[in-house]
């Protein structure tokens, strides 16, 4: 029997309370970047309808999260992520990616990017316009993967492959942002509820 044999797993830790200063200097007061990483996600040349999404991450209590950190992954207007295996290119300055913070009063978050268009599946399947988000706060000990799908894509919500797997009517809503219109501007609200009656459908990925 070797020494490793004798190895136990390693702990898990929860992203602790420095996870701002670590990951989003910027937000949390700190100005040591010349450009803040994951601030710009679509850049000024992306084509496609601009947005803002929004929202708050919930207790099981439904109270806000105020130590939040989401990252956010998107395809193009096009359904092209910038990516080498995107399935084609990109505008200049497109990213795809993006990392914000909760608010430390309100627990609100968001950020500016372009409504992403339908991409590729697994078989040939097409998935509905989407953002992938991953959670990261004190108390969670791993990061949670969700989406966010859009209420104006009823029909591409309907086919969405991933949509699909989840069974209940219910479950489902809680995957889709609410669309409205704030001083001429398109908002897209998605609110995230870590437990509790209407918890966000998560993803083991």
């Amino acid at each position: 029997m070797t020494k490793l044999d004798y190895l136990t797993e390693t702990p898990s830790q929860t992203a602790g309370p420095y996870v701002h200063i670590g990951l989003a200097p910027g937000a949390a007061g700190f100005d040591i970047y010349r450009q803040e990483l994951g601030w710009d996600i679509a850049g000024p040349n992306a084509a496609g309808e601009r947005i803002r999404v929004e929202g708050r991450v919930m207790d099981g209590t439904g109270s806000p999260i105020k130590d939040v950190l989401l990252e956010a992954w998107q395809a193009n207007a096009a359904g092209v992520y910038a990516h080498p295996e995107g399935g084609g290119d990109v505008e200049e300055g497109f990213r795809g990616w993006g990392r914000v913070i909760t608010d430390f009063a309100t627990g609100e978050w968001g950020f500016d990017t372009v409504k992403p268009g339908a991409t590729a599946g697994r078989n040939g399947s097409v998935q509905a316009p989407h953002i992938t988000l991953w959670i990261v706060a004190r108390g969670i000990n791993i990061g949670l993967n969700t989406r966010l799908y859009f209420s104006d894509e009823t029909e591409a919500n309907a086919n969405d492959p991933v949509i699909n797997t989840i069974e209940w009517e219910r479950r489902r809503q809680t995957l889709i942002a609410q669309r409205s219109k704030e001083d001429g501007k398109v908002v897209y609200r998605f609110d995230i509820n870590i437990q509790g009656q209407d918890e966000t459908v998560f993803f083991d990925v």
